[in-house]
């Protein structure tokens, strides 16, 4: 519908320039409120074309594209259905048609020689996401040098994200999570894998796949108490010595480290 301030601007000029008649041609009636139809219809029944070089001529313009613009872009629910994005997860590799390109264009140059094997060559297609809900979560647990679990199929994984500690079952709607120092723990039937973590992310994917990046982590049971209480009481003795706002910080992120290490070996 038009807008108050269009309907008073139009409903004046009608009123104070009576010997104007205003044309707008291409306008969708059906798209329009019944009550925008008379007042354009009022304006089109005056006896005066309107002229181009007016002000009224630029602002009846952008009321008729406003009005034509909106008619065309509204979608219905199943329009709007057909052109969702799809979850990466949804989205599979094609290895052999990504690289055509390039292959060709290796062959010009260099055709005696065997063209180097690209990333997406090695890329498996993703799974795709199971229309009844699975019985395991597949983990993917790596770190920047290693990787500590690599599509193990598991009951659940409780991850330390900043909100709080999240628990990761089968089925789990696709989630991106920030990680915090903390607990992280793998559970499969009875036996529980326990890691401190020091930070990181989890994706949680539609298909049941959820895949944990983290910066440091260790086992906990290679974590020694003594030394994560040596620890605690140094940083604590620093952040209550330091002066200057950086080294108030840098002790900060000690306490906060020590103090998560001591909870995941007390809880």
């Amino acid at each position: 519908m038009l807008n108050e301030r269009t309907r008073t601007r139009l409903g004046s000029t009608t009123q104070q320039s009576p010997n104007f008649a205003f044309t707008l041609c291409g306008l969708p009636d059906s798209k329009l409120s019944k009550s925008d139809q008379n007042l354009l219809q009022s304006i089109s029944d005056l006896p005066i074309r309107l002229i181009s070089e007016t002000p009224f001529a630029t602002m009846f313009r952008q009321v008729a594209h406003r009005l034509l613009t909106r008619s065309t872009t509204t979608y219905s629910a199943g329009a709007a259905a057909s052109i969702r994005r799809p979850y990466s997860t949804e989205v599979v590799a094609d290895a052999s048609s990504g690289d055509s390109a390039f292959v060709e264009a290796w062959k010009k140059v260099a055709p005696n020689i065997d063209p180097p094997k690209t990333p997406i060559q090695y890329m498996e297609p993703r799974p795709p996401t199971p229309s009844t809900l699975p019985s395991k979560l597949t983990v993917n647990f790596v770190l920047p040098y290693a990787a500590e679990l690599s599509k193990a199929e598991v009951d659940m994984v409780i991850v330390p994200a900043t909100t709080g500690q999240m628990g990761i079952l089968p089925g789990h709607v696709p989630t991106i999570a920030e990680l915090k120092p903390g607990l992280l723990s793998v559970h499969e039937g009875n036996d529980v894998k326990k890691y401190f973590i020091s930070s990181g992310f989890a994706f949680v994917h539609s298909n049941s796949y959820a895949d944990i990046l983290a910066v440091e982590a260790v086992p906990l049971d290679r974590i020694d108490p003594a030394q994560v209480q040596k620890g605690l009481s140094e940083f604590t003795q620093k952040l209550n010595s330091a002066s200057t706002d950086s080294d108030k910080a840098e002790a900060q992120i000690g306490v906060d480290v020590h103090s998560a290490l001591n909870s995941a070996l007390t809880g």
